[in-house]
């Protein structure tokens, strides 16, 4: 099984089978591992470190010299856990998708803003959802959202959106995108569990 390619782009990189081998950033030995710690005792911040990388990587930066329309015309929703390399893990460069991420990768209001602008602005036909094990949401609750109110004096607007089971959460996503009247393309929708101790993709099936 493959991730749908349309036609008239020139794919660079295919994903198959149902269980997708994936990397993470922390097996990339390519990357130096600098600690908050370690960026205070040089005399900056972290974000000191990242804007000082960025003068680095804007000197052999070159104009790539496409427009904002993805190639592979698919958008990716997926969790914002640091130890998800999405690019690397899918075999994406720079170009090719739109990727779109929070906390547990569910789909949100603003997630089904973003999907909606991508396809009716940008030119995607193809979604593809991703949540993990061991994700951070499992341990949360919806009194998450009253302990904030409790110290802040002011309930939030929105969600814990927390789950117990990544599956049933996936099939729960898929049927959200599928059923949301502002989207123009639900023919390719589909889910997976990226399990963070073997580095693969698990895909899900939608509730029959």
């Amino acid at each position: 099984m493959t991730f749908f390619v349309p036609s008239h782009s020139t794919p660079r990189a295919t994903v198959t089978a149902n269980v997708v081998s994936m990397s993470t950033s922390a097996q990339s030995s390519a990357e130096p591992t600098v600690s908050a710690a370690g960026a205070a005792r040089s005399g900056g911040t972290v974000t000191d470190r990242l804007v000082e990388a960025n003068a680095r990587y804007a000197d052999a930066f070159g104009d790539p010299g496409m427009d904002a329309r993805p190639v592979l015309r698919v958008a990716v929703v997926a969790c914002m856990d640091a130890r998800i390399d999405l690019h690397d893990a899918l075999g994406l460069e720079l170009g090719d998708c739109h990727t779109i991420r929070n906390a547990g990768g569910v789909v949100t209001d603003d997630v089904i803003r973003s999907l909606t602008i991508s396809q009716r602005a940008l030119g995607t036909r193809s979604v593809i959802l991703i949540h993990h094990t061991n994700c951070g949401l499992e341990s949360l609750t919806e009194d998450f959202r009253q302990e904030l109110e409790h110290e802040v004096g002011q309930r939030p607007v929105w969600a814990v959106e927390s789950f117990k089971d990544a599956d049933q959460d996936v099939r729960q996503s898929m049927q959200r995108v599928r059923t949301s009247p502002f989207l123009l393309h639900t023919d390719d929708i589909r889910g997976f569990v990226f399990d963070v101790t073997t580095g693969l993709l698990r895909e899900i099936l939608p509730a029959s």
